[in-house]
């Protein structure tokens, strides 16, 4: 999948979705970007190379079921013929899950990863995806998986297809700088779990280890500057990349950290990338006593002088305490009660079954009463 990086590259969107064939592409961003100065630039780039375009951005920052229903039917009425997926997570996923629905009669959840593949008709082609991410965070713009909310269930699920692909991922660091300071922790937060996670994986991917090592020791170096700094391109530059790679490498599996995230969120509304950053020193402990065969290498991409876990897990809570991430889950609101429906659905998740640690439902329910309570 070919991968566009570069201050200023934003420019060449019109050309972009020219040569993909697209004269019409309908752009899915979230409410929070839809006044935001990219979108204009965006849509001039398009008008430039004859392009007409439409903005939907009705899409929440965990986004619903029926979001991408009302995507779909903007999407069909505009007679669209291309999706640029743009903004942080959200906006990436809700422009995903209507690449998925756009040109057929599936419904959303037979996308559900962990149901049989979705047979989609040769004569119901997704439409050519571009991603375009705005913060540096969830490593979303080269694949099609996207987190949609079950309104239903009240669950966070993974949808895709294997034959979906971005056609592009666009990566103009410029577009977060200026990015507020807690918004670049708890994106950067995100995607340092992903690649530690993903590491952490009980498997070996040449491809998917190797991009993690280094995402996290991109994000560890930058993340700090770019927060304090939120104008540095240098810093905004090595978080962009440090995410893509992050993303890259969560192809191999993520961990409870996410599944619980995912639950959470559903339920309380709360940031994911945020969420993650408070729930990863109670995972980190569970999982403590399967990872040290993984600690050298992580904690060579972290700078430190020994494979101890402890001194690993000091680091991770330093750059937690440096970025002011609260320090419990009780501080996002959730309450104690919460724990044993959340485990219920956490084990549920995708993420869980990838865990460096095999959890059962009570396990999971004692790691979110920690991180509830005590937290780090």
């Amino acid at each position: 999948m070919p991968i566009a990086y570069g201050p200023g590259r934003l420019a060449e969107i019109g050309k972009h979705c020219a040569a993909l064939g697209m004269t019409n592409p309908l752009i899915v961003t979230d409410k929070g970007s839809r006044e935001l100065p990219f979108i204009v630039q965006t849509q001039s780039s398009l008008a430039d190379q004859g392009l007409t375009s439409h903005v939907f951005s009705d899409i929440s920052p965990n986004p619903r079921d029926h979001e991408i229903k009302n995507a779909r039917g903007v999407f069909r009425s505009g007679s669209h013929d291309g999706v640029i997926a743009m903004g942080g997570g959200s906006g990436m996923d809700g422009g995903k899950a209507t690449c998925l629905t756009a040109n057929n009669e599936i419904d959303l959840w037979r996308f559900n990863y962990d149901a049989p593949v979705a047979e989609v008709g040769v004569h119901n082609a997704f439409p050519p995806l571009v991603c375009i991410p705005t913060t540096s965070g969830t490593g979303a713009e080269t694949e099609s998986t996207a987190m949609i909310t079950d309104t239903q269930r009240g669950m966070k699920l993974c949808v895709w297809h294997p034959t979906l692909k971005p056609s592009l991922a666009l990566l103009d660091p410029k577009l977060t700088l200026g990015l507020p300071p807690h918004l670049t922790a708890w994106t950067g937060i995100d995607a340092l779990i992903h690649a530690i996670e993903a590491y952490c994986v009980p498997d070996f991917h040449p491809q998917c280890d190797g991009t993690a090592l280094e995402a996290i020791k991109l994000i560890t170096r930058w993340l700090p500057i770019a927060v304090a700094d939120p104008n540095n391109l240098e810093a905004r530059g090595g978080m962009q990349v440090g995410s893509c790679l992050g993303g890259i490498a969560f192809l191999k599996g993520l961990g409870l950290v996410h599944a619980i995230s995912h639950m959470v969120g559903a339920d309380y509304d709360t940031h994911h990338g945020l969420t993650n950053a408070v729930a990863l020193p109670a995972v980190m402990r569970f999982n403590a006593p399967l990872l040290t065969e993984k600690l050298p290498a992580m904690a060579a991409a972290l700078g430190l002088e020994d494979n101890e876990f402890e001194s690993f897990y000091r680091a991770l809570c330093a750059l937690l305490d440096a970025l002011d991430i609260p320090r419990s889950l009780a501080d996002l609101g959730v309450p104690l009660s919460a724990a044993p429906a959340l485990a219920q659905k956490a084990h549920l998740d995708a993420a869980a079954s990838t865990n460096a640690r095999p959890a059962s439902v009570a396990d999971i329910e004692a790691i979110l009463e920690e991180a509830i309570t005590n937290g780090r």
